[in-house]
């Protein structure tokens, strides 16, 4: 319980069955976190909620981590692996190259201090990448994401 609510807190975004439960019990065991629960659990749920959850050891139920921002996604139980299968897909379906810058500047962005510095490195990030695409490539990427847009599709 309390390793793998550690290695899930390591994931960058999180699906939940319906049965799920998540609990910090490091204090309950006697044992200190060393995976990045006292790092993780505050960035993703504030700082309050966290320490509570880390000196109780209580777990709180999937729509619960879905309303503190635990998880992203709360589904049936039957419908775990599939949804996570799909959002798979739809992240390996795109430029890996993008998503991989993307992801990079999203994380130091979450390591800088002030909006001025995650602006500044956001700039810095676009203003590199616009240099090393070719513009007709992002017109007919447009044109299918707009297509998918239309077709209602997510």
């Amino acid at each position: 319980m309390t390793g793998g609510f550690e290695l899930a807190l390591n994931c960058d975004f999180l699906v939940a069955s319906e049965r799920a439960r998540f609990g910090d019990t490091h204090a309950r065991v006697g044992v200190m976190p060393g995976w990045g629960m006292t790092v993780l659990l505050p960035r993703r749920i504030g700082f309050a909620r966290a320490i509570e959850m880390s000196l109780t050891g209580n777990f709180i139920e999937a729509d619960e981590a879905l309303r503190l921002g635990l998880v992203n996604h709360v589904v049936p139980h039957d419908e775990l692996l599939p949804t996570a299968r799909a959002l798979a897909l739809d992240i390996a379906g795109i430029d890996q190259r993008a998503i991989r810058t993307l992801l990079a500047r999203i994380r130091r962005i979450a390591d800088v201090d002030g909006q001025d510095a995650a602006l500044a490195v956001e700039r810095e990030t676009s203003r590199t990448w616009a240099t090393s695409i070719d513009p007709r490539e992002v017109g007919s990427r447009r044109a299918a994401v707009m297509e998918r847009g239309r077709a209602g599709r997510p």
